[in-house]
This record gives structure tokens, sequence and C-alpha cells, in this order.
């Protein structure tokens, strides 16, 4: 793994950063696919609205991306960019003049691809609802990590988590899209659940095909009685379920459609 810490290769996290100390700071995932960053202008654009929400100082985006394709290096790789409101003493309240923080990290590519499809289950662990950070990609991420601890790689590869009220929001790492009555519908996002670049990504796509997705709450009878579902992420782009609760799921040629678009995009 590559590393710049605030341009640095290799730098170190101070202990009192307020993204290491609260979860103070916000990330996103970039797929680079081939030469460049996959939605890099979708994906700063995203991170200065949420460091705008939270009250950040405004953003270089210029540097940011920059640091993005340097770290990337025209390899195929995974970056993971991670911007806090950077140090400050004890205490929750910010600093009146925080001095944010860059993190630019490069993994490989993953070896799992979309093709196989999914096998999805259900998840205990809910997720709050809070509209002041619903749609944010932002570091607490416990709801999550509490809900992945639910099973082993060998039961399933994805579990779908729902908020307070029952309402289906997303998978642990992805957005969901539910085929009912012939048009795709997805979650509404105003109370809790990150709006994910490639969720974006496909309603733009079907959009251009004539075919707007629809936003509203889904109840778990309409995720189970739907024709089709996939899964959206940065990594693998449409990831189709081919099985939800150990029942077998129809896989619909939107998913392979859309992932050939993306090949190109």
């Amino acid at each position: 793994m590559r590393v710049l810490v605030d341009g640095q290769a290799g730098g170190c996290v101070d202990p009192l950063d307020r993204g290491l100390q609260y979860g103070d700071g916000l990330f996103e995932t970039i797929a680079v696919p081939g030469s460049r960053p996959r939605f890099l202008d979708w994906h700063l654009e995203r991170l200065a609205d949420g460091t705008r929400r939270l009250g950040f100082p405004a953003l270089d985006t210029g540097l940011l991306r920059r640091e993005v394709e340097a770290i990337a290096n025209g390899s195929r790789c995974i970056v993971k960019l991670v911007v806090t409101r950077g140090s400050g003493p004890r205490g929750y309240r910010p600093p009146q003049a925080p001095q944010t923080r860059r993190i630019v990290a490069a993994s490989d590519w993953p070896q799992r691809t979309a093709a196989a499809g999914a096998r999805v289950g259900w998840c205990r662990t809910r997720l709050g609802r809070n509209p002041a950070l619903a749609g944010l990609k932002h570091l607490n991420r416990l709801e999550q990590v509490l809900a992945r601890l639910e099973w082993d790689d060998a039961a399933m590869d994805e579990g779908l988590m729902s908020d307070e009220a029952g309402r289906v929001i997303a998978a642990t790492q992805a957005n969901l899209f539910a085929k009912l009555g012939g048009r795709w519908v997805t979650p509404r996002l105003d109370q809790c659940g990150v709006a994910g670049i490639m969720r974006r990504a496909f309603c733009t796509w079907q959009a251009g095909q004539g075919a707007a997705v629809e936003e509203r709450e889904l109840s778990h009878a309409d995720v189970e009685s739907a024709s089709a579902l996939l899964l959206t992420n940065a990594v693998v782009g449409a990831w189709p379920v081919r099985e939800l609760a150990g029942r077998p799921v129809d896989v619909d040629a939107d998913c392979t459609e859309f992932n050939a678009w993306l090949a190109q995009a």
C-alpha cells in the first residue's frame, strides 16, 4: 500500500487527529480501473459538499486531485481519500481555525468481480436515523462494522441493513436497487445511508435509457418481492444479487449492460 499524509509519502497521523479521536471526517473510495481515477469529479464534489455540511474549511480540490492521481500513478488500484478536521485539543468542540488533514492511500485491485452475482442476507444491526449526517460518507462506520460481524465469508457475500423503523436502506458497503413493476427503485437516503457515487452513475445511466430510477421508502416485503436486485459501489460497479436469504433471485440484463457502459466511462 502506498500512502500520502498531507502530501508526504509514508507520513504519520497525529494521535490527536479528530478523525481518529471522534470520527470527525469523511472519506472517498475511488476506483482506478485503468489509467485514470473513475468519476473523480463526482468524488471531489461529494467530498466538498460533505466538508461544507460538517463546517470544515473549504477544500483545495485541485490539490486533492493531484494527490489522488500521484498515488495511483497510472496503475490499476483502489484509492482511499480521507479528509479529517485535523488535530485539536481534548473535547468535542472543534478548534476555531482547524487545519484539515489529508490521507491518500492506494491498494491493489481486488480479485472479486461482479459477474458471479452476490449471495445476500438480512442484517440484525440497524442504522440510526440522523438527517444531519444522511448521505455523507463520514468516518463513523461502527454500524457497518457490527453488521459485518454477523456472518463469515462462507455464508454470504453481503448483508442488507434497515433503519430503526425497519425501512431497507442499503447493504453494508453498497447501495441497493430493487426492480418493482418493471422499474428500478432505490431507497431514499434523507434520514441515513450513504449517497454512493456508483448509485449516482446507475441512476444517470438509467435516465439516459429513458427509464428514471424512483427513490422512495422500501420495506422488507418490497425487496423480497422484487423481480431483480442489484448492489452498486465504486469498486464492483453493479453487482447482481443471485440469492436473497437462501432464495434464488433472477439476474437482470441491466446489470451486464450497465457494467459494459461503465467500462467505457
